[in-house]
């Protein structure tokens, strides 16, 4: 595309709602003339909001709870720099959960300039409790009334007007994922912040008679000792029910109070002794007081302000689709058919790109670039440090990791975008309620099956640390697609071989599925000892919104994918992989005594990996390995033609390889010892060993914690030792 065509393209609305007059910044959000709060119920298309005015890519999904951390960008609007902060989504700022708490302090003690709240325009009536709750903290708002196309799908009519005036702010219609009505928002942000719209207080009003009484009674406290208080109705009620984060600001005498003197401290306490006393008073739960009150007005509002039409059938139609896929006798076989479906796609499609991608990076360009280190006249070892170490470290890494990740985070993005994962962890909910988990770990240990790293990255949507890190050190037993392969292949040589060869087929991939099955009972089994061990603590409650089924956005879904998910989890593995590869050819190409550092270690471990039915090769593969699970098959036939003399087979000696004929590899692993106890304990090994390099760091970025993410990357190792010695020991009494 040329500069002219790229200059009409901006200019087009629907690239630029708003014309020539607004100008993405991305993140370049310093000096900002404004500051705007994005607020909203989870899966209201805040997200979509947010990437459309800033025309960054945060990845939205049709998931509730989705934005689970601040996310900042910027845009310009008529001269005007805007910085806007995407708070997480929630559909309270009464509780105390992490996620509530963030929207509430920034939208309370960061005083915003403007609060964008987005609402679900087919569920307006839920969506206005959040509404009159920030209505009640800030009256600088605006009203995105987003998913409008939806609601006319669904025949609901909004009196656009009406709705404005009973609010006292801005109300604008739109459709972001259709970037429909972003120039109207544009508009009435400018008229708040300027006051060219002149927003009007609002108050939640028809409480309870006792509950009022105490909240105009503390508030003419509030206002007689702090003059300049912000939102004294709002505050009064939250010191009427306990809030610890406002009674500490108030102790401190923090943000929204001013001009405090010397006997700061005195008036709080006097403040704090009247809340205590009229809480007292007031002989009930003020909670269920405030709650029923906002309820109530909230169902006023909109049945002032909403028709239903003929939409009813529309909603029938996902009634009678959720009966089918969330019932007690179909959810989860259409669960796991459905999933084994995606497994199945995955595997079968990533060995064509797979097979293209190792043609050219090991076949093609390897000698290519051993030849060219030649004639440069390289050391040999510093050819086999950088071409036979690293470069072949990485290049199996991207070969046999990219396509899979490449076809499998599409698929898993797709069901999101459509709506169906949160009717997994429905189905799940109860299972993980029992052993002490949340139901969205469904969703961090189902995104596992196609990278351990992305899956602890997936358990961001869980609002409690607790059972978050449960997600996280747990999340190792899901099969990633960096284990399939030699799952499938060790399955292929050792259990099928067992079998008529026309059972081959089919008892290999049974194998491998009950591998996968057993990760996912270890899950459930080590959830629940920790959650009554280390990790004790109540069982949050889950209220879980099944959002509509939405037709997903293809190209919108691909690019996110490969750029959010696949490159990002792909360049950490690369990197971790370089290094690794280095010290692989380190260890297989130093010599001491006659022998390599890698035939003095098998020597030494093999009497101690025979007890766990394995072999000293097995060990040193798994160890130096670490960083990628794609380089352990590689590294085993290497390890054991060095070990045992065979020649004719790979690169050189030293080298890592890999063959395209099973049979071959097969030779090789029996000449290495290997038998049906070893097959069986590699694949189970596999299963249970420390996650790889990429997930190990991942863990510690979410977590900040060096000994929980030692406890995720040895538990797996202890029991996968446990499980092996059984094994074998079995094994050999019975054999």
């Amino acid at each position: 595309m040329n500069r002219d065509n790229q200059t009409l393209c901006k200019n087009c609305p629907a690239y630029n709602p708003a014309g020539q007059k607004m100008e993405y910044l991305g993140t370049a959000y310093e000096d900002s003339n404004y500051r705007i709060a994005l607020a909203g119920n989870p899966n209201t298309g805040k997200s979509s909001v947010f990437n459309n005015l800033t025309g960054l890519h945060q990845h939205t999904g049709n998931w509730p709870g989705k934005t689970v951390t601040r996310a900042k960008g910027a845009f310009r609007y008529n001269h005007c720099k805007y910085e806007i902060t995407d708070l997480p989504g929630t559909y309270s700022l009464l509780s105390t959960s992490e996620d509530e708490e963030v929207a509430r302090d920034y939208i309370l003690f960061d005083k915003p300039d403007v609060t964008v709240i987005v609402v679900d325009a087919t569920r307006l009536e839920r969506n206005l409790n959040l509404v009159l709750q920030i209505l009640e903290i800030t009256d600088k708002a605006v009203l995105c009334l987003n998913l409008m196309d939806e609601a006319v799908r669904n025949g609901i009519r909004i009196d656009i007007r009406a709705l404005s005036r009973r609010l006292g702010i801005p109300v604008v219609p739109a459709s972001a994922r259709r970037r429909e009505g972003m120039g109207a928002l544009l508009e009435a942000i400018e008229e708040v912040v300027t006051g060219t719209f002149q927003c009007r207080r609002h108050s939640i009003g028809a409480r309870p008679p006792e509950l009022q009484e105490a909240v105009v009674a503390l508030r003419r406290k509030l206002k007689e000792l702090y003059p300049d208080i912000q939102s004294p109705d709002w505050i009064a009620l939250r010191l009427l029910e306990g809030d610890r984060r406002i009674t500490d600001a108030l102790k401190n005498n923090a943000w929204y109070v001013q001009n405090t003197s010397v006997d700061g401290m005195r008036n709080a306490e006097e403040v704090l002794e009247l809340a205590a006393s009229l809480r007292r008073n007031t002989g009930r739960d003020i909670h269920d007081g405030i709650v029923e009150a906002i309820y109530k007005k909230a169902a006023v509002i909109a049945g002032e302000s909403v028709y239903q039409g003929s939409g009813d059938k529309v909603y029938a139609k996902d009634l009678q689709i959720d009966r089918i896929v969330t019932s007690k006798r179909w959810g989860f076989p259409i669960m796991f058919l459905l999933l084994a479906l995606v497994f199945w796609i995955t595997i079968i499609g990533a060995n064509y790109p797979s097979g293209w991608l190792s043609d050219i990076l090991l076949e093609r360009l390897y000698p290519l670039l051993k030849e060219w280190t030649v004639m440069a006249g390289f050391p040999s070892w510093l050819t086999g440090v950088l071409i036979d170490g690293a470069y072949l470290a990485g290049a199996w890494v991207i070969a046999v990791m990219l396509p899979p990740m490449a076809i499998f985070f599409p698929m898993f993005t797709l069901l999101e975008d459509l709506g169906y994962l949160p009717r997994i962890a429905f189905n799940l909910d109860g299972i993980y309620r029992k052993v002490g988990a949340h139901g969205k770990q469904a969703l961090s240990m189902s995104m596992g099956f196609g990278c351990n790293a992305a899956g602890v990255v997936a358990a961001r949507i869980i609002d409690s640390p607790r059972e978050r890190l449960i997600a996280i050190i747990t999340n190792n037993f899901s099969l990633c697609n960096g284990r399939w392969p030699t799952q499938i292949l060790i399955a292929g040589i050792f259990i099928g071989a067992c079998v008529p060869p026309a059972l081959d087929g089919v008892i290999t991939a049974a194998a491998v599925i009950f591998v996968a099955l057993l990760g996912i009972a270890l899950s459930f089994g080590v959830s629940w000892m920790l959650s009554r061990t280390v990790l004790q603590g109540e069982v949050s409650t889950f209220s879980l919104e099944l959002p509509p089924y939405r037709p997903p956005r293809f190209w919108q879904t691909l690019y996110t994918s490969l750029i959010d998910r696949t490159v990002f989890v792909l360049w950490r593995a690369v990197i971790f992989a370089l290094p690794a590869g280095v010290v692989i050819w380190l260890v297989a190409n130093i010599r001491i005594g006659g022998a390599s550092l890698a035939v003095h270690f098998i020597d030494w471990s093999d009497p101690f990996a025979a007890l766990f039915g394995l072999n000293g090769v097995i060990l040193l593969a798994y160890i130096i390995a670490i960083p990628a699970n794609e380089i352990v098959i590689p590294t085993i036939l290497m390890l054991t033609v060095i070990h045992t003399g065979i020649t004719g087979v790979g690169s050189g000696t030293g080298v890592m390889f890999e063959l395209d004929s099973v049979p071959g590899t097969a030779a090789i692993l029996y000449a290495g010892g290997w038998t049906l106890l070893t097959g069986i304990n590699v694949m189970f090994f596999s299963l249970l060993h420390n996650p790889c390099s990429t997930t190990i760091f991942t863990i510690y970025k979410e977590t900040g914690s060096v000994k929980w993410t030692l406890v995720a990357s040895l538990l797996p190792v202890v029991m996968g030792l446990v499980l092996t010695f059984i094994v074998a020991q079995v094994w050999y009494l019975c054999v």
